[in-house]
């Protein structure tokens, strides 16, 4: 049993490469001020561990850790990241199961070719070829049970920003004194 504030949200934000989910959660941080934890698989998994996206790989625990760890301790929590159904999945609905009715799930759906331009004006775009996209692109590889919301890639940054905040009941506040 969880001890996290019962007004704490956990928002989910899966899709694939360059659909936009790092910046959809630095948006929803910039907008909502202290008080929200940003949890990116892309950084447990690669900077952290160092480890491949694979079936059972550790990085799925310590996500789930990591997600568990902020909520009880009082911030809302946006996980980010391909997160395949696949590989995450169990994971996935553990944390919707311990945390009913405080967690917005989002898929940020963008077709394969808008991937490839969006990925062009990244600054991994040398390193990561078009045919390491290909394999890893999954086309609306959803959670069972239509608990995503579907964003489509019409959607602008600030309109899905807008989104998720609506959905969560977060309200934008007011920049901190001094920033820091």
């Amino acid at each position: 049993m969880t001890t996290a504030s019962s007004s704490t949200q956990l928002v989910v934000l899966r899709g694939n490469s360059a659909s936009g989910k790092s910046s959809v959660a630095a948006g929803l941080r910039e907008r909502y001020g202290r008080g929200i934890a940003l949890v990116s698989q892309d950084t447990l998994r690669r900077d952290v561990l160092r480890e491949r996206d694979v079936p059972g790989g550790a990085n799925i625990g310590l996500i789930d850790l990591t997600v568990r760890h902020a909520l009880e301790h009082g911030f809302h929590t946006v996980l980010e990241g391909l997160m395949y159904v696949a590989h995450y999945g169990d994971m996935l609905a553990g944390l919707l199961a311990d945390y009913p009715g405080r967690t917005h799930c989002f898929y940020l759906d963008v077709p394969f070719e808008e991937t490839l331009a969006r990925h062009a004006t990244k600054p991994i775009a040398d390193e990561v070829t078009a045919a390491q996209l290909r394999s890893w692109y999954r086309p609306l590889d959803l959670l069972p049970g239509g608990i995503e919301t579907v964003i489509p890639a019409s959607n602008s940054l600030a309109e899905t920003i807008d989104h998720v905040m609506h959905a969560s009941g977060w309200k934008t506040r007011a920049p901190e004194p001094g920033g820091r």
